[in-house]
């Protein structure tokens, strides 16, 4: 039997399980239905909008867009993690390192990489792994160790379909089908505990990103992210729903031109979890799982992203955001103050190298004509003569990957400031790739390839190669 694509498994795998968080979490499908509404009202108001994300095929992948966020206990659980998510097509791309800003994980995102395998489907899932070395208490470190090392996330089934499609190169269609069923499982909510109700407020003393890790069967899915083309509506539109956001939108300001990536999202869930004791259960709670939004803006260059760090760096400088949202007003102010510092149009983000725009020829009836009309190639190659000519545009290429600064206001607007510990700041990825058994990939290497590829196949078109 033929066997069928990654793109095609994932895309099955990413819709199983929004179906599954909708059912777990059923304010995540109010989201799903303000986010639709949101884009469908701002796309008939801009045709211009629509007709550029139509020209460059993203218009059919906003509805279909999302991405998760797991916590990993172990190496051997993000070295298996890894080879699961290479069923489906998706790579580990970029290392976020959030001790620096107290949440103790370092990261990376599991995603498609590629423009057509992205157009497919660009489900990601955003994948911590915890660090237990930053748990000062060495004995709870070890006894959190031994309790991680005890379990088995996966079902024995999704472990043999992994092997199978590492041997054999993939599933068929009843495989896959199977494979989807398998995986779900690991991210499913469980809603009972594998520790005591003792070691679980121990764990959450230590930090509660700690407890959420190690005192559960598995990593269950902690948010499903759809994307918004107008995140600051959605903000407004879930207060008018009765749903209360987050005071700070996370990332750079409202700008003209969107850039890398804006999220907000509601305060996370208390749910019902019970805690084993004696022969019974003793009920009690857990905070973890919350609804999030995005909105995705165009990848900046290593230049652009220096300035943006800069700069925010700056306004969080002038005012540090508050958990609780309570300096919100004075947060915003500050960060529109300084980011005024960036461009916003794009061809300045284009022109002094900011940000990373893809080349697409022209409407092929404005080609033809303009042809007809020289009775030859273009004269000049280079780009803004191109651009000056009509025969090419230059649409930006959206932001694929994430923020680890705005990944962690997001779980401490979620776990209060309380859970912004102070842990001294310690990046390693050389660690962080051992314990996947990979290297990640490099973001700005996948997005210049973007610009590169588009460009080698305009200037083909056109008839002339780069002198």
């Amino acid at each position: 039997m033929p066997l069928l694509s990654p793109d095609a498994i994932r895309s099955r795998f990413s819709a199983a399980m929004s179906a599954m968080y909708r059912d777990e979490v059923p304010a995540y499908g109010a989201l799903l239905e303000l986010v639709a509404e949101v884009n469908a009202n701002l796309l008939a108001r801009d045709p211009a909008l629509r007709a550029r994300l139509a020209a460059s095929d993203d218009l059919d992948r906003i509805s279909e867009e999302r991405h998760g966020a797991i916590r990993l206990g172990t190496a051997a659980e993000l070295r298996t993690m890894r080879r699961l998510f290479a069923v489906m097509g998706m790579f580990p791309v970029g290392y976020y390192d959030l001790s620096e800003a107290g949440v103790p994980v370092h990261s990376t995102a599991f995603r498609p990489v590629g423009e057509a395998a992205l157009r497919k489907n660009p489900f990601r899932v955003f994948t911590s792994l915890l660090r237990l070395d930053l748990i000062r208490d060495a004995g709870l470190r070890e006894e959190a160790a031994a309790l991680l090392a005890a379990r088995d996330i996966f079902t024995p089934g999704c472990r043999a379909l992994i092997e199978k499609a590492e041997a054999e190169g993939g599933l068929t269609a009843d495989e896959a089908e199977r494979f989807v069923a398998e995986a779900l499982e690991t991210f499913r909510w469980q809603p009972q505990a594998n520790v005591g109700l003792d070691m679980y407020r121990r764990l959450h003393d230590a930090h509660r990103l700690i407890a959420d890790v190690v005192s559960f069967k598995g990593p269950h899915i902690n948010h499903l992210t759809p994307r918004t083309l107008e995140i600051d509506a959605v903000q407004a539109g879930m207060a008018a729903r009765g749903i209360a956001p987050k005071a700070v939108v996370e990332g750079p300001p409202a700008r003209k031109v969107a850039i890398l990536l804006r999220q907000t999202s509601f305060k996370a869930l208390e749910e019902r979890v019970d805690f084993p004791e004696g022969d019974g259960w003793r009920p009690g709670s857990h905070t973890a799982r919350f609804g999030e939004i995005e909105q995705r803006g165009v990848a900046l260059t290593p230049k652009g992203r220096a300035l943006y760090d800069r700069l925010l760096a700056e306004a969080r400088a002038k005012c540090r955001p508050a958990a609780d949202g309570s300096n919100a007003a004075e947060y915003m102010a500050a960060l529109d103050e300084v980011f005024a510092a960036f461009p916003d149009d794009e061809d300045s983000l284009r022109r002094e190298g900011l940000a990373y725009f893809a080349w697409a020829l022209a409407e092929k009836a404005a080609l033809a004509e303009k042809g007809a009309e020289a009775g030859e190639a273009p004269a000049a190659l280079d780009a803004e003569t191109l651009l000056a000519q009509g025969l090419i545009r230059f649409d930006p290429v959206v932001y694929e990957d994430f923020l680890p600064v705005s990944a962690a206001g997001i779980f401490q607007s979620n776990l209060g400031d309380d859970a912004a510990q102070d842990f001294a700041a310690s990046p390693s990825q050389q660690r962080f790739e051992a314990d996947l058994g990979a290297a990640v990939l490099d973001e700005f290497a996948h997005y210049a390839a973007i610009v590169e590829t588009s460009r080698s196949a305009c200037l083909a078109a056109l008839g002339r190669a780069v002198a």
